[in-house]
């Protein structure tokens, strides 16, 4: 298989592939087309997963259980869209991929708070997006700080928000006013952010279609096209560097594709691969040659050290008679590999021994999407959360065989958990902090806060950290003693030392502590 000439589709919103009598010539990078995505729903990325702590005043213990927990240093997303008829509460599905599946990473395409309060305390990183059509107004400061402070700022405490997204591949819409826009409205987020000292730990970027590259011969010529590459591009780029955000890319070998080169999208080629004759490099697969035309053009613009972070891609499980490569056994074999090769570390030929934190697009199938067939079976569940197949994300494979993925988990019987557990506040942890774990862990149904009020059994010492303590630990065993149900945004902690037996804890606490003795079985 050789490499031809890569001719771009110019239509970068045309919803799939086109039917055989409008199709145009297609090379094996799979990059003459750019696949169409609506600017509403919601989407789900996977990134590391921090260790979960909470209250213990005992360094050494606080060190140790942390070792024992360990971390996870994941990279998977999968986008989550809202477009269907019959999906479950983002409630449930908030607890679903924190404790089911190996997902790290939620990305947003809005900033919606109920689905922002959903994934509180669940320690999964949250991109939330801003819609194009608000990205022109943000060139105002004002507006900036403001949109900031409504949509970020109240849930950040609480939900682990890593991410504000100027837009959905703005780079390739033909609208001037709203090109022109992106790049001071994403340092106009970024200001607003160091004002709420919100940006160590909240980056600003934007996703790109295919589109954003024009025509080229091989990935190691791969260029951004003219008159987006210094007028937008540089400076864009140039902010990335600066504050340390990922390019992010929407990456889809199935917008390319013709049955001629579907193994090669689908990671069945040999060693053999395909060769770009511009560097003498193998591919073995699309998904590589497109991520590196990506590379050459970010490093032909003088930022070859900006990481590229794959925002999406995905395959549809069904679709039109004309559309190749549709069906579940492929989607399976796709996102699989692209899952596993993006995560094993090898790389790609221009950008070896490196992981890249991937997400894959979609969580759902979505029955109100418009388009192709194709375009309302991206997803990885039906909308009653039974998998349309397993593509590997489950952390616990033999738990999901041949049974349906409740919309809601079981708590494990505590027989079967071992050690006595305890959820505990970390030394230290900020009072408002903990007051919002408070108020979310006593609004969840099923759960009785009655004994940390005025008058009940646990409400002396009328603490903040001491009713925390309770309500913490109540929220925690009572939804199963999961390690991620102790996260509350990382003031959080599971210990199996008992806390009323350290002295420290025990005259900091209290009657609350015995409170929580109660609650530990």
């Amino acid at each position: 298989m050789a490499l031809g000439r890569l001719t771009w589709w110019p239509c970068h919103r045309c919803s799939a592939q086109l039917p055989p009598s409008l199709k145009i010539a297609s090379h094996p990078l799979g990059i003459s087309k750019v696949k169409y995505r609506s600017t509403t729903g919601v989407v789900v990325a996977k990134m590391t997963l921090s260790t979960a702590l909470v209250q213990i005043l005992l360094p050494m213990l606080l060190w140790v259980v942390s070792a024992i927990n360990g971390t996870d240093g994941g990279g998977i997303g999968v986008n989550y869209g809202t477009r269907g008829t019959t999906l479950p509460p983002p409630g449930d599905v908030a607890r679903f991929l924190a404790r089911e599946t190996l997902v790290d990473r939620v990305r947003l395409l809005d900033a919606d708070p109920a689905v922002l309060q959903a994934f509180a305390g669940t320690g999964l990183a949250v991109d939330v997006t801003v819609p194009n059509a608000v990205v022109p107004r943000l060139v105002n400061m004002s507006f900036a700080r403001r949109w900031v402070r409504e949509n970020v700022a109240p849930y950040a405490r609480a939900t682990n928000i890593s991410r504000v997204l100027v837009g959905n591949e703005v780079t390739t819409e033909a609208n001037r006013t709203l090109l022109l826009a992106i790049v001071p409205a994403m340092r106009n987020l970024h200001t607003a952010l160091v004002a709420m000292s919100l940006h160590g730990r909240i980056k600003v970027s934007t996703t790109h279609s295919l589109g954003v590259l024009t025509t080229t011969e091989h990935p190691s010529s791969g260029r951004f096209r003219d008159g987006y590459d210094t007028a937008i591009l540089r400076p864009l780029l140039h902010f990335l560097r600066a504050t340390g955000a990922p390019f992010m890319v929407n990456a889809y070998p199935f917008y390319g594709l013709t049955n001629d080169t579907l193994d090669f999208a689908l990671f069945r080629v040999s060693d053999a691969g395909v060769v770009d004759k511009g560097s003498g490099l193998v591919y073995t697969n699309m998904l590589d040659a497109q991520l590196d035309a990506v590379h050459s053009a970010i490093r032909r613009m003088g930022f070859g050290d900006v990481d590229i972070a794959v925002s999406e891609t995905g395959w549809p499980s069904a679709g039109e008679d004309w559309e190749v490569g549709v069906g579940a056994d492929h989607a399976r074999e796709y996102n699989t590999n692209a899952i596993r090769h993006l995560g094993s570390g090898v790389g790609t030929p221009l950008m070896p021994n490196r992981t890249f934190e991937v997400s894959i697009f979609s969580l759902f199938d979505e029955n109100l999407k418009p388009g192709p067939v194709s375009e309302r079976n991206f997803g990885l569940f039906h909308g009653d959360m039974t998998p349309v197949y397993d593509a590997g994300i489950f952390a616990d494979p033999a738990a999901i065989v041949e049974q349906p993925v409740s919309a809601k988990a079981t708590p494990a019987p505590a027989g079967q958990l071992g050690a006595r557990q305890w959820c505990v506040a970390t030394p230290g942890a900020d009072e408002m902090m903990l007051q919002e774990n408070i108020d979310f862990a006593c609004g969840q149904e099923g759960i009785d806060c009655a004994a940390i009020r005025p008058g009940g059994v646990c409400y002396e010492p009328d603490t903040v950290q001491g009713h925390a303590a309770y309500a913490m630990n109540l929220y925690f065993q009572s939804n199963g003693r999961h390690t991620i149900d102790c996260d509350f945004g990382q003031t959080g902690l599971v210990t199996t030392a008992d806390p009323s037996k350290i002295l420290v804890l025990k005259l900091f606490l209290h009657s609350t502590q015995a409170c929580q003795m109660k609650i530990s079985m």
